[in-house]
């Protein structure tokens, strides 16, 4: 079976694949639409530049940038993580701009189910993260399918050198920073097992995972494992320092076998000391509030409020080869 998708955007509309150079132009548009939806530009550079690079996308064919005239209006990235039925995309479009932006939804739909056909999947579950009050009509997402599965909590916190230090570990627990190969390979062993039952987890290898962070511009000295006496290495913490409005927490996990140890707080409050002592003065991180572990309330508990929402939609979509 096939299907077959538009080929000719709507009047004054062109389309390309994004290359490694475009990683500006898209940035600022990502900047653009950021101050629409929260008031600020949130993107850095080096995010955009990553997310180019990303493993699994492949960009003449899992790219999109659509122009009016000369200005870019519209992003659109696809890739494939699964091997399976599961397929991740982002997309992105300056409001008022909705008949290019469900060209672009027809084109990324199309190749979804191309992408999840070539894996042997009889459909493709299509995932989306938009803010929870985007610049996309959001009555016209639904009309074409998609539909909520999950919502995230975008959560910050003001940071002060003279309040908040490193904390003293709790007893039988040490910290370390991953400054060599085998650090790295534990750090990733760690946050694979410690998320392995949330939703929408993808498991990655070693390989993959290094792809996935950018490890060539990773700062190594802002990763941390805690290692717990008599269990051994049993969380990581990841973090980075490249966003222009605050120091971020890509991943917290600790293992299941270790959680009631108070390591998730004292990694949160060794995050806020380190990041405070830079001299940042805001913190975030990104959180499912359906998560099993409490992790929302914990990081309440800390002080962290919300920022802003997002929303993961998702759509099922009958495989088919693209013609």
């Amino acid at each position: 079976m096939t299907a077959t998708a538009p080929r000719t955007p709507p009047p004054g509309l062109t389309v390309r694949p994004a290359t490694p150079d475009d990683a500006a132009a898209v940035c600022a548009l990502l900047n653009e639409i950021d101050v629409w939806e929260i008031g600020r530009a949130d993107t850095d550079l080096t995010e955009v530049q990553a997310e180019l690079k990303h493993p699994e996308a492949d960009l003449e064919n899992d790219s999109w940038l659509l122009f009016d005239g000369g200005r870019l209006i519209a992003y659109g990235l696809l890739w494939d993580d699964s091997g399976g039925e599961r397929i991740d995309m982002d997309h992105y479009t300056l409001p008022g701009r909705l008949p290019g932006a469900l060209y672009l939804y027809d084109l990324m739909e199309a190749r979804a189910a191309e992408r999840a056909a070539a894996n042997g999947a009889s459909r493709a579950v299509v995932h989306l993260h938009l803010n929870a009050a985007p610049t996309m009509d959001l009555h016209a997402l639904r009309a074409r399918g998609w539909r909520t599965v999950r919502r995230y909590h975008v959560l910050h916190r003001p940071l002060s050198a003279a309040t908040d230090r490193l904390p003293a570990p709790p007893p039988g627990v040490t910290l370390r920073s991953c400054r060599t190969e085998p650090d790295r390979r534990s750090a990733h062993a760690l946050l694979q097992e410690s998320f392995a039952d949330h939703f929408g987890f993808q498991p990655r290898t070693y390989e993959q995972w290094l792809g996935d962070i950018d490890a060539e511009h990773a700062d190594w000295s802002l990763i941390w494992i805690a290692h717990l006496r008599g269990l051994g290495d049993v969380a990581a913490l990841r973090t980075h320092n490249a966003r222009p409005s605050m120091a971020w927490i890509s991943s917290l996990g600790v293992l299941p076998k270790a959680r009631g140890n108070g390591l998730g707080s004292h990694l949160l409050r060794h995050a806020f000391g380190h990041y405070a002592a830079l001299g940042r003065h805001r913190i975030g991180l990104n959180v499912d509030t359906d998560n099993s572990t409490g992790a929302l309330a914990l990081y309440e508990r800390h002080g962290m409020t919300l920022d802003f929402a997002v929303d993961a939609w998702e759509l099922i979509k009958e495989s088919v080869a693209l013609t």
